[in-house]
């Protein structure tokens, strides 16, 4: 039904949330002062409650009162809450205004931190932690790969050869991805394995003349779904009652049957594997990095997968909650043991290549106390880029830096 204009501008209210902390990130045990402002573009006054909450892992805050405001018709008006910094960790400042009871609130949070490198949490694994992925390794071995690949000339052109490579992995899944082959090339070349994100579908990228690259699927994703289906996209509680059954377990493995055919090429550089994912994609580097010590540059974007505990501290998924309650014998405590196992905070001391890690400051699907969590685990060379203002998702010119990133570091000319 269509509104007149003077009703529609009645209660406009809109917020915007800033900090004086240069570029999202402050000195520890300083003050950061968070300033809102409130804009009422409506045609009438609007008084309301404004509340300031804060969540983090790394500092305690006793809840900020409300504060009653008006704001005059087409008028804004600021008010800052200043909080003092932890030794090392990230806080995320939440500013919400509600008009009524009944009103929608609205709400801004806002992400700072510092020392980011000094974040630690403690490891989770269990007894049988080194055991359970041994054990898990000698499987996947004990089944032939059957590697295939097949041409696509209709996805090739006078640069690449396009081929979709499938291979068995464990528990006989199939699972596929797509290689590029630059047709001119007299020598063995770098390569890159691309790994996805949840229920992303890699597909071939025709970026690259001088390298090799692997789109790579893992079960249940892209062109991976001959045996393991993609929906319903629910892969972090599938088989989520025991480790064995898990759906990371068979993932994690299909990720080192990629690197398992990558270096069963004869042309490819076998001192020049990188891996790069994000999201999921990032958790997947991290764990083949760990797993596999054939991977020469692990390039972990927004990585997920990454300190359970704290995640579900910082966030909250009603999917899990569910799953959950559904059966009387699950709960947090037996659930949080599974999800050890495939905790990249708890593998990343096996990481002994180049790594290099980008998040999102304002992230909210996966935090950035969960992604350093596991980032100042990893024992040899690393370094971290943040970027203040993103969230799940870093642009393409975090994608370009990258790619610039991996060319350097394998010899590559710009």
């Amino acid at each position: 039904m269509f509104l007149p204009t003077a009703i529609q501008n009645k209660a406009r209210i809109n917020l915007a949330l800033s900090s004086d902390a240069i570029a999202g990130m402050g000195t520890a045990k300083a003050p950061v002062k968070f300033t809102v402002t409130i804009t009422n573009a409506g045609n009438e006054a609007v008084s309301g409650m404004l509340d300031w909450s804060v969540n983090s892992t790394a500092i305690s805050v006793k809840p900020i009162s409300e504060q009653a405001i008006t704001i005059d018709a087409g008028n804004t008006k600021q008010v800052t809450q200043t909080i003092t910094l932890p030794q090392a960790g990230f806080v995320e400042m939440m500013c919400g205004f509600q008009q009524s009871e009944t009103a929608k609130t609205v709400k801004k949070s806002l992400r700072v931190g510092c020392n980011p490198e000094r974040v630690i949490t403690p490891l989770t694994r269990q007894p049988d932690f080194d055991e359970f992925w041994k054990q898990a390794i000698s499987e996947l071995k004990a089944i032939p790969p059957a590697f295939k690949s097949i041409e696509r000339p209709d996805l090739s052109d006078d640069r690449i050869s396009v081929f979709e490579v499938c291979m068995r992995s464990h528990d006989q899944i199939r699972v596929r991805g797509w290689l590029e082959v630059p047709r001119d090339a007299t020598r063995a070349l770098p390569v890159v394995i691309r790994v996805p994100g949840y229920g992303q579908n890699m597909k071939p990228i025709g970026e690259c003349d001088d390298m090799i690259v692997f789109s790579f699927n893992p079960r249940g994703h892209g062109n991976s779904q001959q045996d393991i289906p993609g929906q319903p996209n629910n892969f972090w509680i599938r088989g989520l009652d025991a480790p064995q059954t898990y759906y990371y377990r068979g993932s994690y493995l299909d990720c080192i049957r990629a690197v398992d055919y990558i270096a069963s090429r004869t042309d490819v550089d076998q001192d020049k594997i990188a891996v790069w994912g994000g999201s999921q994609g990032g958790g997947f580097a991290f764990a083949t990095a760990a797993l596999d010590s054939r991977v020469d540059y692990c390039v972990a974007d927004i990585p997920f997968l990454c300190d359970w505990i704290n995640y579900f501290r910082l966030t909250h998924w009603p999917e899990m909650d569910k799953w959950i309650a559904d059966q009387p014998r699950r709960g947090w405590e037996s659930t949080l043991q599974t999800l050890s196992y495939f905790d990249t905070m708890n593998l990343a001391d096996r990481i002994s290549c180049p790594t290099l890690m980008s998040v999102g400051l304002q992230d909210p699907v996966c935090p950035p106390t969960t992604c350093f969590t596991t980032f100042n685990r990893i024992p040899g060379e690393k370094k971290y880029r943040i970027y203040p203002t993103k969230r799940h998702g870093l642009g393409r010119e975090h994608f370009a830096w990258a790619w610039t990133q991996l060319r350097k570091t394998f010899g590559l000319p710009d």
